[in-house]
């Protein structure tokens, strides 16, 4: 799910599409409007999924889109080598979800944890 905004609306902190990969804003830098042309901003962003750096220039007025980032909270029941099993505490559905060496030694089972649900991917949410 994705919707549809303005660059001028984004702020730091929230998310943006850049090349079909959901991604957290970092910075944005906005220059002032020129004598024949419009202000631009350079939106600095990174993947939530890939870790990796993007950026988009464009006019403020330019259409990007945002992706619908859904929190949802689960209690772990199983956990494997590259991926645990949640059950949402909501519809009680369980899920399996990649998890890296570092989530995998703070995680225990029958422990409630966060988790992200962006574009049909879901992702641990460790803070």
């Amino acid at each position: 799910m994705k919707e549809q905004v303005e660059t001028r609306e984004l702020k730091e902190g929230r998310y943006v599409i850049i090349d079909d990969e959901p991604c957290v804003i970092k910075s944005i830098a906005k220059s002032k409007p020129g004598k024949h042309g419009a202000a631009k901003a350079r939106v600095d962003a990174v993947g939530i999924f890939d870790g990796q750096k993007r950026s988009i220039v464009q006019p403020v007025t330019a259409k990007v889109y945002v992706p619908i980032v859904e929190r949802k909270s689960g209690q772990v029941l199983t956990i494997a080598e590259t991926s645990a099993q949640l059950m949402d505490n909501s519809d009680y559905s369980t899920i399996d979800i990649p998890i890296t060496a570092e989530d995998r030694e703070k995680l225990e089972e029958g422990k409630e944890v966060s988790y992200l649900l962006v574009m049909g991917r879901t992702k641990m949410d460790m803070r």
